[in-house]
């Protein structure tokens, strides 16, 4: 059985940048390290390291370290989120079941006062019941959810846009840039919340 993830991985070390790059961390909640196995039907067919190296991939095209980390542990996000503090300019997370049930990972990232991004591979809406209330959504400046994989990717560019619209990152031009550029866009306001 393989031992769980307990240190944060990507291109370059956690909290290691020396070119003074902005930085995503991405954090992973329980079962997500199942993912190309676990109910494909629902989340899809790509691994987490498939998704996490397209994340490292897309974040250095635009200037942006991206490192992750997964795992199945509560204290262990909570303890990861803390330490984002001064480590990251925004944070992504997929909290999996934790989603609807923790008001220590809400209080985590509230303290931390890091835009923080909720991501979801399937639709929480169109799912069971329990799983419609996120607690975490109220904390966080947007939610992603129903796009598989890709949600993860438009979270980086949300991410990648909050940080533009905050002066942490230049404006991006040409392909790379998304919703902020659009002057008809009203995304780029609400991302500088």
């Amino acid at each position: 059985m393989p031992a769980r993830e307990t240190t944060p991985r990507s291109g370059t070390a956690r909290g290691a940048s020396a070119s003074g790059a902005a930085r995503v961390a991405v954090f992973h909640g329980p079962n997500l390290n199942l993912l190309g196995e676990r109910e494909p039907h629902i989340y899809g067919d790509v691994s987490l390291a498939d998704i996490d190296a397209a994340l490292v991939q897309r974040g250095a095209a635009a200037g942006v370290q991206v490192t992750s980390a997964q795992s199945n542990h509560e204290g262990e996000l909570i303890d990861w989120i803390q330490r984002a503090r001064g480590e990251a300019d925004a944070i992504i997370i997929n909290a999996g079941g934790f989603t609807h049930t923790s008001v220590a990972l809400r209080d985590a990232i509230a303290a931390t006062r890091i835009p923080t991004i909720e991501v979801h591979l399937s639709n929480l809406a169109a799912r069971e019941e329990f799983r419609h209330r996120s607690l975490l959504a109220a904390v966080c400046v947007g939610q992603i959810s129903g796009f598989g994989a890709a949600s993860y990717r438009l979270a980086l560019d949300a991410a990648i846009d909050l940080l533009v619209a905050r002066g942490r990152l230049p404006a991006r031009t040409g392909a790379a840039a998304t919703t902020s550029a659009d002057p008809q866009s009203k995304q780029k306001g609400r991302l500088a919340r």
